[in-house]
């Protein structure tokens, strides 16, 4: 699925599904989930979140996108002006070993 991307001093209140709305002044990108559920995505870029390339013609978004929080739970990467999706037979368990990482039990022995 092609990604059109929109650089924005602002974002819309109500972005339209396949766009990535950039805002350079507020280090943020934002789009609807891939999936079409109309969740919002909202991405920080900064170099402990998520780094934006643009090469003049194409967008990628760095690390991929894992919607955990949503009830999709969808998982893709924006690539080249494309929304890549990343097939997970197990997300639920990948999730729950995702958050193990935080338990006390974890933070304890650090």
């Amino acid at each position: 699925m092609q990604v059109e991307y929109k650089f924005m001093k602002e974002i819309p209140q109500n972005p339209a599904q396949g766009v990535l709305y950039i805002s350079i002044q507020y280090k943020v990108a934002v789009h609807l989930c891939a999936c079409g559920c109309k969740n919002k995505v909202v991405t920080r870029l900064s170099p402990k979140d998520w780094k934006l390339i643009f090469d003049g013609q194409s967008i990628t978004l760095y690390p991929s996108i894992g919607n955990w929080n949503f009830t999709c739970q969808s998982h893709y990467w924006i690539r080249n002006n494309e929304f890549l999706w990343i097939k997970e037979e197990k997300p639920r368990k990948k999730k729950k070993k995702f958050f193990s990482l935080f338990s006390k039990k974890n933070l304890s022995n650090n």
